[in-house]
């Protein structure tokens, strides 16, 4: 059964609200967590060895906590032999370009969108150095961010730079958790942030010559309209994975259930059969 907007729109008025037998599933996991869990240096420990495990592999480590949402359940293979517009192919191959290029902290060029990102999350307060414990504050692992970039390269970087500066008040409302009911144990906004990039990357196929999937094919349509797509549908994925988390009530080890859950949702918003835009897609609202 093919869906359309208007019909995505009034089940997503219910999407950010977890379900009743999920809520309770979460509370039950709380009530029972080990002692340890209150122990904030050990909680902490626990954390950063969390979100270290997901971005310090090689791509296709990373890739497999995304394996469990295949693509391929939305009938993947009626979109194999589709034929790409000369502008769709040109603009598919621009953003497959971009995701080769690695995070280079030697070059200026680099360390000038690093320094841009700071001054975007925290324009009243000066960067002491590229190498800092502030970056800590932004969620960073460590005082030096480019070790986190290894796992996603330059394009993550650009994208929570486009996010800061695109659409700002939804950039710090996510960074300074202004919104909702808090986890005592907050996702790091940064690294969390690559997670999204990563997840957006697998999720569309874009290390295929060319998607072999509904959303993939959907949204090079839209790259084809709007060479800044991936970037807006980067912001959109950020601020529904927020919503998600609230609404499920999640916690730190909760993480990559939450990016499970954004991913189907991105799925179905993309498979649409309505969607020319992408500020067509019943989540652009959120940003």
């Amino acid at each position: 059964m093919r869906l359309r907007r208007s019909q995505c729109i009034l089940s997503c008025a219910s999407y950010y609200k977890a379900d009743e037998d999920e809520s309770n599933w979460h509370r039950k996991k709380l009530d029972e967590e080990p002692a340890w869990s209150h122990n904030p240096p050990h909680v902490i420990s626990q954390f950063a060895q969390c979100f270290t495990n997901a971005m310090v592999g090689p791509r296709a480590w990373i890739g497999g906590i995304f394996n469990r949402s295949s693509n391929k359940r939305l009938g993947s293979d009626k979109y194999l032999n589709y034929p790409l517009t000369p502008h769709q192919e040109q603009s598919l191959h621009g953003l497959q370009e971009r995701l080769g290029v690695p995070f280079d902290e030697a070059r200026l060029d680099h360390q000038e969108a690093l320094r841009d990102l700071w001054n975007a999350a925290f324009p009243n307060v000066k960067l002491k150095s590229l190498i800092s414990e502030q970056w800590k504050d932004m969620g960073w692992q460590g005082a030096n961010p480019s070790t986190d970039f290894r796992g996603c390269g330059f394009i993550s970087l650009e994208n929570l730079l486009y996010f800061a500066t695109r659409y700002p008040a939804c950039f710090h409302r996510l960074l300074f958790k202004q919104s909702g009911l808090r986890a005592t144990w907050e996702y790091p906004f940064a690294v969390a942030g690559i997670n999204v990039t990563f997840m957006l990357i697998q999720m569309l196929d874009l290390f295929s010559e060319k998607p072999k999937c509904l959303p993939g094919l959907n949204f090079v349509k839209l790259i084809g309209e709007d060479d800044e797509a991936f970037d807006v549908l980067y912001c959109i994925a950020f601020a529904m994975m927020d919503a998600q988390w609230l609404a499920m009530r999640a916690s730190y080890m909760e993480f990559n259930n939450v990016l499970q859950a954004t991913r189907m949702q991105l799925e179905r918003e993309l498979s649409l059969d309505d969607i020319q835009r992408i500020e067509d897609l019943p989540a652009f609202n959120l940003i």
